[in-house]
């Protein structure tokens, strides 16, 4: 048998000077902000290789040696700033071009002043917020003026409780399972709609299978032997499309999918088996034929609804003709130039308010855990802001998630949602382990570059994925290789944040997504003898070990093995190491010390393991041990 030899490269040499120009830290934000209601997370970041010791100098602003109670002594001379203390920090993460430094602090006080001291064997460096200041290599006295003057430092004026982001804790430990209501199961045939196909037919952008409230319901005891414990609904409201995007009634349960009674009865059912439930609200866009829409359309400028809408000049319907309804040349605004979703304008009080109420009324009448927000980058801060306000004051840990594609800082700071869908992440992880468009250590910078891009109560509950509605299904992406797509699965399941299965991923669903394919909202497949039950034992082994095993949730990442040029990654969370080869041949792996010729506990396999120098992994291959 052939085998392939994993040899670990030579750190990067260390440069003699450190590049100014790299170094990064900005307040209130990824880089300075609050974890808690006592503790402080600061980040600095510097050129890859050039920093061998960061170190944070932080100390309470008024706390002098003599005087400093109001703030006199803050340009003092003479005088020495007696709180100040040099904490050294942990590198956190690597990028292609970065290195990110870590600490935790806790202001006695809640008040900060801080900078940070970077060095290497022949430089050191004081970065504040107003200058950059050489430093002595060697011991660092407090004769040294630069460091007690904290005019100059960062500051964080107040750790204020309520601009910590809070999100809620029970999201961590939860499993999604994410459900087109259409497409799962049928459990009340009274009620299908008019032109219902047969189940497993074919499926189209506008044909409808007949899934309702009742078949989940049903389903429910085979949700929760799998070991999942949140369900993400797609739109459930009335609407005309089989997706349920184009809101016609925000305030009423599709009649297809079942009443409010029937949902009363899932969350009830749901949550007696330790299910959360998480709706899918459309803010951003309503439905061609929502009452308010169809208002604007008879009565134009004089509908009572016309500035619930983006209306760019009267009449609104003359961009309606044949060969004019791709949104490109409307009288009004729409998801992107979808002409039947018309978008609303939640600058206007009446819109707002009917909005926040919405939020409000599922979460207070039918004890709904969750919202998922559509288009969510596309409606303003203020809204969602008084969204989340009026949420929690109902139900003080439900969880907000928007649907954010992109660097989504800006909504996540603990203002507007607790995360989003973690796109960013999927990206990388399918990159890697199903398209080949990555090697290890892209994919390792790419892992780590999200990973630094949130406060890390955000990433502990961000919402991991491998796809959804809106893709490819993973074994599709995967090209057929399923265990290509059980890798990708393996890796989600170590990450922190709370991952998710799109319905009938677990049996092997697969399907393209495309402009014309709709391929990936097939029918969920109920005959036991056409699902595919390896597949399914292997996902509900990961969420077994996820659920027992806590390593899997800690942020930091130790990466023992990404090398340029091959397609196998090793990393450590806590005391479990994980070794994957995501290539089509055997691969020879040398263990690191701490794991040579020692006994081990393998996790996947549930038994002791004696360990020698090195492994060899066959294709495709992984290992999880714990010591």
């Amino acid at each position: 048998m052939k085998v392939k030899k994993i040899i670990r490269g030579d750190f990067m040499s260390m440069k003699e000077s450190i590049t100014k120009e790299a170094i990064y830290h900005l307040p209130k934000s990824n880089f300075s902000y609050g974890y808690d209601r006592e503790t402080l997370h600061l980040r600095i970041r510097t050129k890859k290789g050039e920093v061998k010791k960061a170190f944070l100098r932080v100390g309470d602003p008024y706390i002098w040696e003599a005087g400093g109670a109001d703030g006199g002594n803050l340009n003092a001379k003479g005088s020495v700033w007696s709180s100040a203390e040099n904490f050294e920090m942990t590198k956190e993460a690597e990028t292609e071009y970065f290195d990110y430094w870590f600490a935790e602090y806790k202001p006695p006080y809640k008040r900060s002043r801080y900078a940070f001291i970077l060095e290497n064997d022949s430089e050191r460096l004081l970065f504040t917020e107003r200058k950059i200041f050489n430093l002595p290599i060697g011991e660092l006295g407090e004769d040294i003026e630069v460091l007690s003057n904290p005019m100059n430092f960062f500051c964080f004026p107040y750790l204020n409780g309520i601009d910590v982001a809070n999100t809620p804790k029970w999201v961590k430990d939860t499993v999604w399972y994410q459900i087109f209501p259409d497409r799962f199961a049928n459990g009340d045939h009274s009620i299908d709609p008019e032109d219902v196909v047969p189940w497993g037919t074919e499926p189209t952008s506008n044909n409808f299978m007949g899934g309702d409230l009742r078949g989940v319901i049903d389903k429910l005891d085979y949700l929760k032997d799998l070991g999942i414990n949140g369900i993400y609904f797609c739109p459930i409201f009335t609407a005309s499309a089989n997706h349920r995007y184009d809101t016609i009634d925000y305030m009423e349960i599709d009649p297809s999918l079942g009443t409010k009674e029937t949902f009363k009865e899932l969350v009830e059912e749901a949550h007696k088996r330790g299910i959360k439930i998480m709706l899918d609200a459309v803010f951003n866009h309503a439905g061609f034929l929502s009452k308010q829409w169809q208002d604007v359309l008879k009565n134009e400028e004089n509908s009572q609804y016309k500035d619930w809408f983006h209306i760019k000049k009267f009449p609104v319907k003359e961009g309606l003709v044949e060969g004019n309804i791709n949104g490109k040349k409307l009288n009004y605004e729409t998801f992107g130039t979808v002409f039947a979703m018309p978008k609303l304008d939640t600058e206007n009080p009446e819109v707002k308010e009917y909005l926040l109420e919405v939020g409000r009324y599922w979460v207070r009448e039918f004890d709904i855990d969750a919202w998922r927000l559509d288009v969510a980058n596309e409606v303003d801060h203020s809204f969602w802001r008084d969204f989340r306000n009026e949420l929690r004051k109902i139900k003080d840990d439900v969880y907000i998630l928007g649907e954010i594609w992109h660097d989504s800082l800006p909504w996540v700071m603990g203002d507007q949602f607790d995360a989003v869908m973690n796109y960013k992440l999927t990206d990388g992880i399918n990159g890697f382990f199903c398209e080949d468009t990555f090697n290890a250590e892209e994919f390792k910078h790419t892992v780590n570059q999200v990973l630094i891009s949130y406060p890390r109560q955000v990433n502990e509950v961000n919402f991991n994925l491998l796809d959804s509605h809106d893709t490819s299904r993973i074994l599709s992406i995967a090209k057929g290789n399923k265990a290509k797509a059980k890798l990708a699965y393996l890796f989600m399941f170590t990450q922190p944040g709370s991952p998710c299965i799109y319905y009938g991923d677990e049996i092997g669903l697969d399907g393209e997504k495309g402009h014309y394919s709709d391929l990936n909202r097939r029918c969920m497949i109920w005959e036991e003898e056409k699902q595919d039950k390896e597949l399914y034992a292997f996902i509900k082994k990961l969420i077994e070990l996820r659920a027992k095993t806590p390593e899997f949730k800690i942020i930091d990442i130790d990466w023992l093995e990404a090398g340029s040029a091959t397609k196998f990654v090793a990393y450590r969370k806590g005391a479990v190491s994980v070794i994957i080869n995501n290539s089509n041949e055997a691969t020879a792996y040398k263990l690191p010390n701490d794991l040579r010729n020692t006994s081990v506990h393998d996790l996947y396999l549930d038994r002791a393991t004696e360990l020698e120098d090195e492994i060899i992994l066959k294709p495709y291959e992984f290992r999880i041990f714990k010591k």
